[in-house]
């Protein structure tokens, strides 16, 4: 790892220490300075390139300060009575011509192997579908029985220990450790958004149309939260993505709860499923 991300990676460390609750966590935390801790390598890889552009851009405006400096204070109008007159300089030319090109070189190609990396979906273990409502997502998995639930934010009232503020949601998605987890998004009214940061995912959810989205595998058993990111009305804000990652043993004991719960939701699919799960 360069020296200076460690510089970089030290210094939020001790901001991170400064101020009580600043801790990145798989959730927003007040005074949050920084990204959510990684629990994807998908959103590590996305990081660590943060950090590279975090360089680049603080050399280059450190680089254009110490030119304005130059020129501020060697020649003003005081201290150079007599500017030059030279109009061109071929090699200045050249080099704000060759080095910013290197630049953007240097960005672009970590740039277009993690857009590839994000965008192609590898072979997944499980799919899920998760439909946007005004202001509420349902959720269908497909592969275990095709049973659906919907995902209502918990009210303020109803809050319990331990639960977060406009986070927690009725009904959780649950998903397996290292898992790869295919997410198929779309919207039954208006634009939504699904997006959980700590997986560094984010997908719209656009009527009519289905997107696609991958995440995993979570090494680590928790929950993780998101939030709809996009403007879907008036009560945006109260459409929490609350993830929970449980063991697989755990996950195929949820699933036979599941079924039973969400019954109302029956399907030909879900009793072919049942039926094979009691061979």
């Amino acid at each position: 790892m360069p020296i200076a991300v460690r510089l970089f990676r030290f210094l939020a460390l001790l901001g991170t220490l400064a101020m009580p609750g600043l801790a990145a966590a798989a959730q927003p935390e007040p005074w949050q300075l920084n990204f959510q801790e990684a629990a994807t390598p998908l959103m590590e890889q996305i990081t660590s390139f943060h950090d590279l552009l975090l360089v680049i851009i603080t050399v280059i405006t450190l680089f254009v300060l110490v030119l304005l400096a130059i020129v501020i204070f060697r020649f003003n109008e005081k201290a150079n009575p007599n500017p030059s007159q030279t109009t061109h300089n071929t090699t200045i030319e050249v080099l704000w011509t060759v080095i910013p090109v290197v630049i953007l070189v240097a960005i672009a190609v970590p740039s277009f192997k993690l857009l590839y990396k994000s965008d192609v979906i590898p072979k997944v273990d499980m799919t899920i579908k998760a439909t946007g409502h005004q202001w509420y997502w349902n959720y269908e998995y497909v592969d275990h029985g095709n049973f659906s639930f919907d995902a209502n934010m918990i009210a303020n009232a109803d809050l319990k220990q331990g639960q977060l503020r406009l986070l927690e949601t009725d009904n959780r998605v649950v998903v397996p450790v290292d898992s790869i987890v295919r997410v198929q998004v779309t919207a039954a009214d208006v634009l939504h958004s699904w997006t959980v940061p700590a997986f560094g995912r984010k997908i719209d959810a656009v009527p009519g149309r289905l997107n696609e989205i991958w995440f995993g595998p979570v090494k680590n058993e928790g929950v993780y939260y998101g939030q709809c990111s996009e403007l879907c009305g008036t009560r945006h804000g109260f459409m929490p993505i609350t993830v929970e990652v449980v063991s697989k043993k755990k996950f195929d004991t949820w699933v036979e709860k599941a079924r039973k719960e969400f019954a109302a939701n029956d399907t030909p699919a879900l009793r072919k499923y049942a039926q094979n799960e009691t061979k």
